[in-house]
């Protein structure tokens, strides 16, 4: 991530602990290139060797405590206005800002529900009770969650200008492919095409290669995160793609459908039809009613009402996630109070945040029809980010 956004994040960070009426976050890390705490690009943008803490408070003073060798680097970030560094051990320099700070909070990163705010280990986090043994600081630790959901969900207008571009090379590589779909090419045949569209831009792909894109044909192509097989496109087919890139660190994530037409059909069959319009009636419903407040489950609970109103059973995952650095990224998503989700479908959605809207449900017979669109929650509704796809494209 650029330093100059590394910058405007701590600064937002700032903000949330002012809100949230917190005195103090502490990212305590390690050898981060092999176990990196998920916000550690959002706020420092480098990684860190040796124990390092790195500090933001309520008052606005941003602390950053590393080893000797990785000071000027810190320095370098722009975003951190105090840089201490030790040689052998963190324990003093850190217990030293502490009793300066006093903080009535401090916010550590762990998390149940949310996997980006969990970036300390079980390691780290006895090392740092260890250190905090004999002090008031150990009682006053809490989850930072909250903090994490903030600050990864409310986009600057950096960040959403950066995930537009990714849309904006996602839908130019899906016109080149379907301009390239032909009958008798296989799945894989499609992927590799996708991926040389990829590479001869320098980008990379939003999720794994194996896996992105998925492209399914017909009705015996196994739906999910599963790579593309051997299968042809046939007369009949649905062929339905989920693809992402990453471009300028942030990503994209859409799927769409084709509809291969049978010798002597004009329009695709009335099922077929039927469950587009299903589909694409769900997405519109959700899009909707989105707007600050409202929770994630309600969001779901109105598409998924509409798909089973159609005729089709309930899809067996969330309506919607939010998207950013990574793909599935933030903490609340669009999706039912189902145990595996934990507290996260109760979450308000909060303006800047971006969103999937990606229903979907199989027609008997034809294949998978799975849309899904990137969109953002605005002070007044939402916004496609993208130009949704509205119509069944036909081959």
């Amino acid at each position: 991530m650029s330093q100059s956004l590394v910058q405007e994040k701590v600064q937002q960070a700032i903000g949330i602990l002012q809100e949230m009426d917190v005195d103090l976050w502490l990212t305590f890390v390690r050898e981060t290139s092999a176990d990196m705490d998920p916000i550690l690009p959002m706020i420092y943008g480098l990684d860190l060797t040796w124990q390092s803490a790195l500090i933001l408070t309520r008052t606005g003073e941003c602390i950053a405590i590393v080893g000797r060798l990785e000071a000027e680097a810190a320095r370098r970030t722009g975003a951190y206005g105090t840089i201490l560094f030790y040689d052998q051990s963190i324990q003093p320099t850190l217990l030293s800002v502490l009793d300066r700070l006093n903080p009535r909070h401090i916010a550590i990163n762990y998390s149940i529900d949310d996997v980006h705010a969990d970036g300390l280990t079980y390691g780290m986090y006895q090392l740092l009770s260890r250190y905090l043994t004999d002090t008031p600081y150990f009682s006053r630790l809490t989850s930072a969650e909250k903090l994490h959901s903030a600050l990864r969900g409310r986009k600057t207008a950096q960040e959403l200008e950066r995930i537009r571009q990714a849309i904006r090379t996602t839908s130019d590589i899906f016109r080149n492919t379907f301009e390239y779909l032909k009958l008798g090419l296989s799945e894989v045949e499609v992927s590799q095409f996708m991926h040389s569209q990829v590479e001869s831009r320098g980008l990379m792909l939003a999720w794994e290669a194996t896996n992105c894109p998925a492209v399914n044909t017909g009705p015996d192509s196994a739906i999910g995160h599963v790579g593309p097989t051997e299968l042809k496109i046939s007369p009949g087919h649905i062929v339905h793609f989920d693809f992402g890139v990453m471009e300028g660190d942030y990503c994209s994530d859409i799927q769409r459908v084709v509809y291969f037409r049978r010798p002597g059909e004009m329009a695709a069959p009335p099922e077929v039809q039927h469950g587009f319009d299903t589909v694409r009636a769900a997405i519109q419903r959700a899009f909707e009613a989105m707007k600050p407040g409202v929770t994630g489950k309600d969001i779901d609970r109105l598409a998924r009402q509409i798909v089973t109103e159609g005729g089709y059973p309930e899809y067996p995952y969330g309506t919607g996630h939010q998207v950013g650095r990574v793909v599935h990224d933030g903490a609340g998503m669009l999706g039912p109070a189902w145990e595996r989700y934990g507290d996260t479908p109760n979450y308000p959605l909060e303006a800047g945040q971006v969103y999937t809207l990606e229903p979907g449900l199989a027609v008997p017979g034809y294949g998978y029809i799975g849309l899904e669109e990137d969109v953002v929650v605005t002070s007044h509704g939402a916004e496609y980010l993208g130009e949704p796809q509205t119509e069944l494209i036909l081959k």
